[in-house]
C-alpha cells in the first residue's frame, strides 16, 4: 500500500484506493476559497487606497472641470442662437403635392392589404404596402 501523500498525487492509484480522490478534491478547492479571499482583499485594500488618492487631487479636478463645462455652455448657446436665426426653407409646392399623393396612397393601399382588425393580410409584408402605395401614386 502507498503513503497517504502520494495517493493524493497519484490520479490512478487514487482512482484504485476509492476515498482519497475525493480529498484531494477537497483540498484544492479549499486552496483555491483562500486564494480567492485573499484577491478580494488585496482588491478592496487597493481600491481604498485609489479613492483615497482622488479625493485628494479632487479639488484640482473640479476646478478643470468647471472651465470645461462653462466652455461647452457657451457653445451650446451660441450654436442655438446661430440655429434659431436660419430661417426653415419652404417646400415646394410640387413636393407638398407629391407627399400628398403618397399619403393617400399609403392609405390606399393599407386598405387594401390589411384585414378589418389591422392585421396585414397573409402572405402580405410591409414592403408590399410601400411598392403598391409607390405604384397607385404613380397613377394619380
Amino acid at each position: 500500500m502507498h503513503p497517504p501523500t502520494q495517493l493524493l498525487f497519484n490520479q490512478k492509484s487514487s482512482v484504485l484506493e476509492g476515498g482519497f480522490l475525493a480529498i484531494a478534491d477537497e483540498v484544492a478547492a479549499a486552496v483555491l476559497a483562500g486564494f480567492k479571499q485573499g484577491v478580494i482583499a488585496e482588491a478592496k485594500r487597493q481600491s481604498v487606497m485609489i479613492g483615497k488618492e482622488v479625493v485628494r487631487e479632487l479639488p484640482g479636478a473640479l476646478t478643470d472641470t468647471t472651465a470645461l463645462v462653462s466652455s461647452a455652455l457657451m457653445f451650446v448657446e451660441e450654436t442655438a442662437e446661430v440655429a434659431a436665426t436660419t430661417p426653415k426653407k419652404k417646400r415646394s409646392r410640387s413636393a407638398r403635392a407629391a407627399d400628398k399623393k403618397l399619403s393617400k396612397a399609403f392609405r390606399m393601399a393599407n386598405d387594401r392589404y390589411r384585414l378589418k382588425n389591422g392585421q396585414l393580410r397573409k402572405g402580405r409584408t410591409q414592403a408590399d404596402i410601400a411598392k403598391l402605395a409607390q405604384k397607385l401614386r404613380k397613377k394619380m
